[in-house]
């Protein structure tokens, strides 16, 4: 089978204060490997979704801006291969 390049879809939700989705993006974009990011919400509470070989250093910065909750690391690979994520 084909190995994935970024191997763990990582999602959570940011509950915060004077949040921006735009800084948020710049600052993944910048320093976090990845693809098929998303982060849409308001000033109080963003999800993010991200593909990333290195889903703790997300969770370090989402955790940075507020309160992180419904955390949930996928690991595709596996999901690929017929087992479980």
């Amino acid at each position: 089978m084909e190995e994935l390049e970024f191997k763990f879809d990582t999602q959570l939700l940011i509950e915060g204060e004077d949040l921006s989705e735009d800084d948020i993006i710049d600052y993944i974009t910048e320093n976090i490997e990845g693809d098929c990011l998303l982060a849409v919400g308001d000033e109080e509470l963003i999800k993010i979704h991200f593909h990333t070989n290195t889903p703790w250093k997300l969770l370090e910065y989402a955790a940075s801006l507020g309160d992180i909750y419904d955390i949930v690391v996928e690991n595709m690979q596996r999901q690929e291969n017929g087992l479980q994520g």
